[in-house]
């Protein structure tokens, strides 16, 4: 009894709403990572001489350690401490900002960023597991709603922050920003968050762990590597077979082990199966746009990087306005049409963007780009929150911990495939047989380079040239979005059920109750 009476004085403790005040702030500066460095690599590109494919890595290198150390990272944080697991993954992301700040080449860039990437592994999924030990039910939802709310709300809020520091500072500021809002959470959860622990929770497989790491970065490694290499050269070749047996050696130790960390077995049910597949594919198609339009705003359209931030607020804007007004659409029409009308409109969002030339009109732009924004909304809400209401209780902290893997898996590879289309499209399509090969060898490796070689040899014929090739790329590869979402689209139109099963059983026999986070 007095156990049960000092844990609901522990929630009422005032200074909870501090410590979700940090935890707040720690998951926005974890939302503008998503996104911030987006407006910045055409700055790093012309500063540090950065090619598409490193550009690719930069951008990349947060997300693919995000995507592969997130589950293991929060079950480390559930079994040892998720107040330890959060302060040490504060730390972590608090020096490899100032390494990125620091930094005076492209590679030390990647690693600073590979570095946030573990920080924001342990970070993100334990925000969520701590809240239980500071608030009681009647409170908590709004303290969940209060974190969702922050990782959503860095998305749009990166592009518009970096492009401010990007005008009035150095590139590397973009990463110090980062520095006092880690301070601040580090010494929340020193002061304010009590030690909390699930002693149920699998246990952390190295040997998966290992193998979700190399896999997924082999393949990334393969995919940007492929434009410079050659698709049938022995080394993509190699690597392309290396990370798809590394994966599939994770799947087959997976399903053999007694408590996984990746619970494959809830693929199983096609209701999350199937809307899982749709939020990867919505977060595929919006991390590859998020890399390849601030070339095209920022160096095609002449903006500065604040202009760049602010002329993608229409996508972010039509996310957020579509996330907001996707539930009442749900209610009456159900999340089958929901789902499928959103990716409808992100189809012909894409097929109208396909249409954009180097001269187009910026309204143009912001057109599609708001009902591209629309059509992620419609589509990843409804899916993601299907995904999980068909699970029951108890399968609830392994499952979404599944869907966020996935989902980062797809962000990496969206930029990976589709940045490494733009890369080969536009090298092909651009014209430099009048240059010298050395120069003619860097205007192809981006635009802003092409860019940079024109302005330094007097050539501005150089650089409309790259401008109309880079904008053919970028067309290319929203046809290519286009026709995905459209096939994405009829496939749930076709599949999913029009009222899905909430919370049912799952095949494979009864579930751990000890599987839930607590």
């Amino acid at each position: 009894m007095v156990a049960v009476t000092s844990e609901l004085e522990m929630r009422r403790d005032p200074r909870r709403w501090w410590a979700l005040g940090a935890l707040v702030a720690c998951l926005l500066v974890l939302g503008f990572d998503l996104t911030i460095l987006n407006v910045a690599l055409p700055t790093i590109a012309g500063e540090l001489g950065a090619t598409t494919g490193e550009q690719q890595w930069t951008a990349d290198a947060y997300v693919v350690v995000l995507a592969a150390l997130m589950l293991p990272a929060g079950l480390l944080g559930d079994r040892f401490g998720r107040r330890r697991a959060l302060i040490a993954g504060l730390v972590l992301f608090l020096l490899g900002s100032v390494a990125g700040a620091l930094a005076d080449d492209v590679a030390t860039v990647v690693a600073a960023r590979a570095a946030m990437g573990v920080g924001a592994a342990l970070v993100m999924p334990l925000s969520l597991s701590v809240l239980p030990s500071l608030f009681a039910p009647d409170e908590r939802t709004k303290a969940i709603a209060a974190v969702s709310a922050a990782s959503a709300l860095g998305l749009p809020l990166g592009p518009i922050v970096g492009g401010w520091l990007l005008d009035h500072f150095w590139w590397g500021s973009v990463f110090l920003i980062n520095i006092p809002m880690a301070l601040i959470g580090i010494i929340a959860c020193l002061l304010l968050l009590p030690e909390t622990r699930d002693p149920h929770a699998p246990r952390v497989d190295p040997v998966s762990a290992a193998l979700t790491v190399t896999g997924l970065g082999t393949l990334v490694y393969a995919v940007i590597e492929a434009p410079h290499r050659g698709w049938a050269d022995p080394s993509t070749l190699g690597s392309l077979l290396g990370g798809t047996a590394l994966i599939t050696a994770l799947v087959l130790r997976e399903r053999k082990a007694a408590r996984p960390m990746l619970d494959l077995t809830l693929l199983a049910r096609r209701d999350f199966l199937l809307n899982t597949l749709t939020a990867t594919l919505v977060m595929f198609v919006l991390s590859g746009l998020m890399f390849v339009l601030p070339p095209y705003l920022q160096t095609v359209l002449g903006n500065d990087a604040l202009g760049t931030g602010v002329r993608m607020l229409p996508l972010m804007g039509g996310l957020l306005v579509a996330a907001k007004a996707s539930a009442p659409v749900v209610a009456r029409y159900g999340p089958r049409a929901a789902i499928g009308g959103g990716l409808v409109v992100l189809s012909f969002a894409a097929l109208l963007g396909s249409r954009t030339e180097a001269g187009s009109a910026y309204g143009f732009v912001a057109l599609w780009m708001s009902l591209a924004g629309l059509g992620f909304g419609f589509a990843v809400v409804p899916a993601m929150d299907t995904a999980l209401g068909t699970l029951p209780p108890e399968r609830a902290g392994s499952g979404s911990g599944l869907l966020m893997t996935v989902r980062q898996m797809g962000s990496a590879l969206g930029i990976a495939l589709l940045g490494s289309l733009l890369a080969g499209r536009y090298a092909d399509r651009l014209a430099t047989g009048a240059l010298a090969a050395g120069d003619a060898d860097t205007a192809r490796e981006s635009v802003v380079a092409a860019h940079l070689v024109a302005e330094r040899l007097g050539e501005p014929g150089l650089a409309s040239a790259a401008d109309t090739a880079y904008v053919q790329g970028m067309g290319v590869i929203l046809v290519v979005c286009a026709v995905a979402a459209l096939l994405t689209a009829l496939a749930a139109l076709a599949l999913l059920p029009a009222r899905p099963e909430r919370g049912g059983g799952l095949p494979g026999g009864p579930a751990d109750p000890s599987d839930g986070r607590q």
